[in-house]
Order: structure tokens, then sequence, then C-alpha cells
């Protein structure tokens, strides 16, 4: 089954000096050496984290000169032959929240349901998406990475979440017409029953689907770092966003996927990686991978979780991990000539991710569904539809699916 486009393949770019508190103090030529390292594994594109409350420290007051040194970023990607999307609310980074003081203290009020905030938010996504509309290698504008973290902090309901995100990509479309704009969930939106940010959130509103795959959600502690469950999250969430999509063709985006230790320990991190990417490359819905994350946080920086800290491609001196190593190899692989199994089967799903958010326990990790799905897939690539669809010959034709397995 021949695919219409190469995979594109990159990474959240983690700044070896200072981590993202670099923007605060941004030195071009840091930026410049750690974005050869990147170029150097065959990576196409990066994806920037440029920080909410230093662009906008006042609900009232856009800073021109955060956005310059945004642009000027993007900038040194260019040189370095590196497209970029670029995140808008961070928001939620490696454990740390970054919440400008206006929504806090004494004001403190949600992101998602407050109108003077969300007001102050569209300002915001206005003038960072206009901006960088203007660079040729910028190709999407995210909301925010993993805006879902923000909750219960801020509190939100299922109706106001997808408002939220709906009036704010109609903000970054107006902005920035030209470029790809898309929402960003973490998997509590696949798994959590009560989770007030829904599947239809992630597959309806941007242009893309996006993916976060993390294997210390419990998946590791199913079979360990290199057992079938682990080495096939990836392509799990990409399958249960492809099956909860109605429209067949849309792609998926593994926007974040890592090897944290202790769940994967660094002498098994070369294995995982060309395991996971063996595995989600063959899946015709995926448009791109971008491994978190492109550097490790200098263990001078105080109170990260200690996962954090070696989660990078490289080290602060910029030496290349095996873990790089065995991804640049995978990418020469994998990106060109891709071609999918033809005639994959399906299992089928009972539930509906759309119209029951309320049943997500039910495909989380460790559930029957995920176990039956874990056991068939290690025979080759394993389709998931869902019930409403198994009938539907148009649809199973467009994925690519030939057969419906039912769960034993």
């Amino acid at each position: 089954m021949p695919l219409p486009h190469p995979i594109r393949f990159g990474a959240n770019y983690v700044s070896s000096a200072g981590w993202f508190h670099g923007w605060l103090d941004l030195s071009p030529d840091s930026v410049r050496r750690d974005f050869d390292d990147l170029a150097g594994l065959g990576l196409d594109h990066v994806r920037v984290f440029p920080i909410w409350p230093w662009i906008q420290p006042n609900r009232a007051m856009i800073r021109r000169r955060g956005i310059d040194d945004l642009l000027q970023v993007i900038d040194i990607a260019a040189e370095s032959g590196l497209s970029v999307a670029v995140d808008l609310l961070q928001g939620h980074l490696s454990s740390f929240d970054f919440l400008p003081s206006w929504v806090l203290t004494w004001h403190r009020r949600s992101v998602f349901t407050d109108p003077e905030v969300r007001d102050g938010i569209a300002a915001y996504a206005d003038a960072v998406a206009r901006a960088v509309a203007g660079r040729p290698n910028v190709f999407a504008v995210t909301l925010g990475n993993e805006v879902n973290n923000l909750y219960p902090a801020n509190p939100t309901t299922p109706e106001a979440s997808a408002r939220w995100a709906a009036e704010l990509i109609d903000v970054v479309r107006a902005a920035a017409p030209n470029l790809l704009c898309l929402h960003s969930l973490y998997d509590a939106t696949w798994y959590d029953p009560g989770h007030p940010f829904h599947p239809a959130d992630n597959v309806d509103l941007g242009d893309l689907t996006t993916v976060h795959s993390w294997v210390f959600n419990g998946v590791s502690a199913l079979d360990g770092p290199l057992g079938p469950a682990t080495v096939t999250h990836a392509d799990y969430l990409v399958e249960l966003a492809a099956a909860t999509s109605p429209d067949p063709a849309r792609p998926v985006w593994l926007q974040e996927v890592g090897a944290p230790r202790p769940d994967v320990p660094e002498a098994d991190a070369p294995r995982f990686v060309r395991a996971t990417l063996d595995a989600v490359t063959a899946n015709p819905a995926l448009w791109g991978v971008t491994w978190w994350c492109s550097h490790d946080v200098d263990r001078a920086l105080a109170d990260f979780p200690e996962r954090e800290y070696d989660l990078g491609l490289f080290t602060v001196d910029h030496r290349a991990k095996p873990a790089a190593l065995e991804l640049a190899s995978a990418i020469r692989e994998h990106r060109e000539g891709r071609v999918a199994a033809a005639g994959r089967p399906a299992l089928l799903c009972d539930v509906d991710l759309r119209a029951e958010p309320e049943r997500r326990a039910e495909v989380a990790p460790g559930s029957a569904f995920h176990a039956e799905w874990v056991r068939l897939r290690q025979a080759g690539p394993l389709a998931i539809v869902t019930k409403g669809r198994a009938d539907d010959a148009a649809h199973l034709a467009a994925r690519g699916i030939e057969a419906v397995l039912t769960p034993a």
C-alpha cells in the first residue's frame, strides 16, 4: 500500500543551555549548535516552545523582544535545513507549569473558562501566529503543549474545553492561513473516563490529530521495557486516533514519544527506539514522528523528576547517545519508499470514543481490549475499527482494512 508522503522525523527542542530558561537570555550560537546536532541525525524539523508568560507578562502587553527571539530561533533552524512547528501556550513542560501572573494569586481564574483570560490568550495567539507565518520554514502552530495538563488547576467542562480550542484554532487560522493548526493533548483524553478533554476534540479540531506516547503511563509495567505492549504503545495510540476520526484519511502526528528512565533503562533505549519506530511507521495514518527530546536537562538545574534529566537524544555537551544513533539509522530506513502492509486486519472495538467518552477506561492500557490488540499485533500490523464502522466498506477500504476480527 504506497503512502502519499514520506514520514516526517523531528525532535522537540530543549535547549542544551539552560533548558527552556534559555529563552530568557537567548544565545544564538548555542541554538545553532543544538540544531546542527539534530540536522546531523537526518531530522527535518523541530518543535519549539516559546514561554507564554515571558511574551505576554500582562494581559494587555505582548513583548516584541520575546517574539523577535522566537523568530531568530526559527531563522537559525532554517540555516540547518530544519522546518519548525511552534507551540503557543507553555503551559506545561516537563512537570513545570508556566502561567502568567494575571491568571494567578488574587487574579486566579481558569484559562479555559474566564472570558477575559480567553480574550488575552486570543490576542497572544494572534500576535505569535501572525509573526511566524511570515517565515517560510514554519509549517505548523500548535495551541499549546498538552494543554489538558493545566486541568484540574484550571477548572473546565467538556463543552468549555472544546469551545476554547475551537475559538483559538479560528484565531490562528485567520492569522496564519497557510500553516497547519493543531490541538495537543496528553493521553488522559484517550484513557481517563472523567477527563474534560474528549477524544472527539483531538480528532475533530485542527488540521491533524496529534498523540503523545509515554510508556510511564503504566504500559511498561505490563511487560517491561521491550515487551510488545510497550513498544507498540505509540502505534496503539495512532490507531485509536485513526479509528475515532470520521475522516478515514485524517493523518495522525506522533508529536511526542520518548524513552523515559527507569521504564526504559539506558541499555535498552536503542532497541526501544527501533522497535517503536518499526511498529508505528507501518501505520498508514502516521504523518510524522517527533522525538522527546533534543537535549538532556543539565543536572545543575534543580527539582525535575528524575526521568526528565536524561530524555535527550544528546547530552548537554552535545554527545549523541546510542538512542540517537539508532534513531538516525531508523530514519534512513523508514523515510523513503514508505510502504504499509496491504489488507490489514482490524480488531473490532465495542467502544465508540466519540459518543461514549465515559467508557475510555475500556481501551486504556491493561484493559481487555488493549491486551487482545497487543496479542494480535504481534503477528503484524493491526488496525482498530469501532462499532458502527465495521460494515462501512468505503471507510474500511480507505484505511486499508481487509478483515474485521472480533475480540476473543
